[in-house]
């Protein structure tokens, strides 16, 4: 019987296939494309620390700023000149509430416990974690640490440090002079009030409506958040990345060459190192000169995608969001030649300002709607508008339901499902008919 052997044979075959490599350039072009101004002058001054070629030039000054109309869903146009003109928003709760602890005459152990009470303070006020684990975590027996909370919720303004809503309401009307014991009722039975249950309410506080009534009216005068009072102040506005103006011959939309930075490739620089350092050289000038033209391309592509939307959403610019026209990234990208994953990464982080505010360039692109005639004429966005105009339009003691709204804008011309009503009603936080009817009825009463 023969034995078989095994032999192995070194080969060599030959494939070709195509695939996308993602370089280190590449990546970098990509995130170039999502960056507000602001954004990409921080990057630029990155790469101009490491790279003697590289220089970072910002404008001189702040350019004109363009004339656009005013409106009431501006948030104003002159962001920099509002931001310059906001107030002092005086301290923070943290530092009031800290001057306040200091003024208390505490002993040394009873201020840094009370300092584990600030930190559990929530911005709107109230007590963040419950009384037993600050005790526990202050070295204070229960007895203690309400000794403690007790002082602490005499700091003005009333109502700080409680720990719900009630505590919040019954410190402040303490305060005030008015916790009665019929108001006393009332927040202990708040569910009822909620749920806009009045002679539930009448009934579980053994009063009558009129008393009610008027222990009602002193409630609404009462702040259920009194932390907010200090962090209250608006946040700057971001600046718009492209600005739209309205010219002698139709719409025209800028890049906000005030924030815009400039990258200077400094050429001159080589001659500062030697032949020694010539493969260095040649490198980083190689890597100014593609940052330069990055930033460039990123420049002329926002504009692009920005004229294409502009050119889109004449409407809204005039009318407003009642004129807002449907549009997707795929139409956008067609339209100028390029991805559609390019549009949503320009659009995704910049913002631009329009005579009817401010807005992220991605709110411009919205769903459409079927029409009564079988196209696609309506938005979703002019859609959820008009359920927002017709809900602040009704009457309170009979409030549309959303067949109704569905019905109405359906005799518009834009067909419009009950259910489709419930999700944008939603998506707007607006209650529904049953809740906006209690919330009339509690409002009425007061």
């Amino acid at each position: 019987m023969g034995t078989r052997r095994m032999q192995l044979y070194n080969a060599q075959s030959f494939a070709q296939r195509q695939s996308l490599v993602v370089t280190a350039q590449l990546q970098q072009a990509i995130c170039l494309l999502q960056m507000p101004n602001s954004e990409l002058s921080s990057f630029i001054e990155g790469q101009a620390e490491e790279n003697p070629f590289v220089e970072l030039r910002l404008p001189a000054a702040p350019a004109p700023s363009v004339a656009l109309p005013r409106a009431a869903a501006a948030a104003g146009d002159d962001w920099d000149r509002i931001a310059g003109l906001a107030a002092d928003p005086g301290p923070s709760l943290y530092v009031h509430v800290t001057a306040e602890i200091a003024r208390l005459g505490l002993t040394p152990a009873e201020t840094a416990a009370a300092g584990q009470f600030l930190d559990a303070l929530e911005p709107w006020g109230w007590l963040g974690q419950p009384l037993d684990l600050l005790a526990a975590r202050s070295g204070l027996d229960q007895t203690q640490a309400e000794a403690l909370l007790t002082r602490l919720q005499k700091i003005e303004p009333a109502g700080l440090f409680a720990r719900n809503l009630a505590e919040c309401l019954r410190l402040q009307a303490a305060d005030l002079g008015i916790l009665t014991p019929l108001f006393q009722a009332v927040l202990d039975n708040l569910p009822l009030l909620a749920s806009a249950d009045l002679r539930g309410l009448c009934r579980a506080c053994g009063c009558g409506m009129d008393d009610l009534k008027a222990v009602l009216r002193q409630l609404r005068g009462l702040n259920p958040k009194p932390g907010m009072l200090f962090d209250a102040a608006p946040s700057p506005q971001r600046p718009p990345d492209l600005i739209v103006s309205r010219a002698a011959d139709g719409w025209r939309v800028d890049l906000n060459r005030s924030t815009l930075p400039t990258v200077v490739v400094r050429a001159d620089a080589a001659q500062d190192y030697g032949q020694t350092a010539r493969v260095y050289v040649g490198e980083r000038l190689s890597v100014a000169r593609w940052l330069a033209r990055a930033v460039e391309h990123r420049n002329q592509t926002t504009l692009k995608v920005g004229a294409e939307v502009v050119r889109r959403q004449t409407g809204f610019l005039a009318e407003g969001l009642a004129r807002m026209q449907p549009m997707t990234l795929r139409e956008v990208a067609d339209a100028i030649g390029v991805h559609e994953s390019t549009v949503s990464r320009v659009t995704s982080g910049l913002m631009i300002a329009t005579p009817q505010g401010t807005l992220p360039l991605k709110s411009f692109f919205t769903a459409a709607l079927s029409s009564r005639e079988g196209d696609t004429s309506g938005s979703a966005a002019a859609v959820r508008h008009r359920i927002r105009q017709l809900v602040q339009g009704e009457n309170p003691e009979d409030p549309l339901s959303d067949d109704a709204i569905a019905k109405a804008i359906s005799d518009e011309g834009v067909t419009l499902a009950r259910r489709t009503v419930a999700k944008y009603r939603e998506q707007l936080n607006i209650p529904s008919s049953v809740q906006r009817r209690r919330q009339a009825l509690v409002a009425g009463s007061v």
